[in-house]
């Protein structure tokens, strides 16, 4: 098995912060996603590459495994555990032996475990059983405009090169992550296949501010209806809607309707509620006759 050097691949140190591998992760998958390069098969061999390494050095257990036994690393508990008795049988025979961190090679540590888990072998001449191991979980990013999320759609992804379809529930948060069995790296010796983790970014949206499972807009209501009240339409994520606007409303005062926000995650039915912010809008370039009534109204007033 060929060593992957997953620091090279993201083009980041040994020594790189959570935050580092992040950021380098998130810029090369933007850049090597296959549909920002359909039909481009380095592109997608990269963006696989890139995928695979994340997926370890993102993950701070595996991550250690990895810089302690290389290309072995996914072994590396069997490895530990086998070697620990391999030490103590070699008391017993009264042979000299070092630790196997320092006198293994990356070379030898695939014939070691070619000789425990491959069946051929061991210590002290002893078949070792074939072993099954669990394949690589995959992680991916998906961005949603926030519409797209609030209703339940299918969309098809293409992860390492193949096509997968999901259902996508409404209601999806940013930031959520949700978990597709079966759909990472096919298992060893017979194991199961990895799973495939999706988190979501949500897109924010020119209308609507998403707070929980309600949602705030501003509507710019003219003066002469804040002052005398009257109806106007609004539009909410679905339909438009007509609400009244009381006589004396103050500008920045809050409308809310019940059950028009977003949709409760997998259970669509249920929706936060709709918050209307009124916004006065002050009439420009005033005739002469408005300007004289304004006039004529500041001297009632006072």
């Amino acid at each position: 098995m060929e060593f992957i050097d997953y620091y090279k691949i993201l083009n980041i140190s040994k020594g790189a912060t959570e935050k580092d591998i992040k950021s380098a992760y998130r810029k090369l998958a933007r850049k090597y996603h296959p549909d920002v390069n359909p039909g481009d098969k380095e592109a997608e061999k990269k963006f696989k590459e890139i995928n695979e390494a994340n997926e370890v050095l993102s993950d701070p257990e595996k991550r250690k495994k990895y810089d302690k036994y290389g290309k072995d690393w996914k072994h590396a508990d069997e490895f530990e555990k086998a070697g620990y008795s391999g030490q103590q049988s070699s008391r017993r025979g009264q042979r000299q032996s070092s630790s196997w961190g320092s006198a293994m090679d990356e070379d030898q540590f695939s014939d070691f475990f070619s000789s425990m888990f491959g069946g051929a072998s061991g210590f002290g001449g002893r078949r070792s059983q074939r072993q099954s191991f669990k394949g690589q979980d995959f992680s991916a990013e998906l961005t949603l405009p926030l519409r797209s999320a609030a209703e339940t759609h299918k969309q098809t992804l293409t992860i390492n090169g193949k096509k997968i379809r999901i259902t996508i529930p409404a209601g999806i948060s940013d930031g959520q992550t949700i978990k597709i069995k079966g759909q990472g790296s096919p298992g060893v010796q017979g194991g199961p296949a990895g799973d495939l983790y999706i988190t979501f970014k949500i897109e924010p949206d020119s209308q609507f501010e998403r707070k929980g499972n309600d949602l705030y807009t501003h509507e710019k209501v003219d003066l002469y209806t804040m002052i005398l009240g009257g109806e106007i339409n609004v539009s909410t994520l679905h339909t438009p809607v007509k609400i009244k606007i009381k006589e004396g409303t103050k500008p920045g005062s809050k409308i809310r309707l019940k059950n028009k926000g977003f949709p409760h995650y997998k259970n669509a039915h249920l929706h936060g509620d709709l918050y209307i912010v009124l916004d006065v809008e002050i009439p420009k370039d005033l005739s002469k006759k408005e300007r004289d009534l304004f006039e004529q109204l500041k001297k009632e007033r006072s």
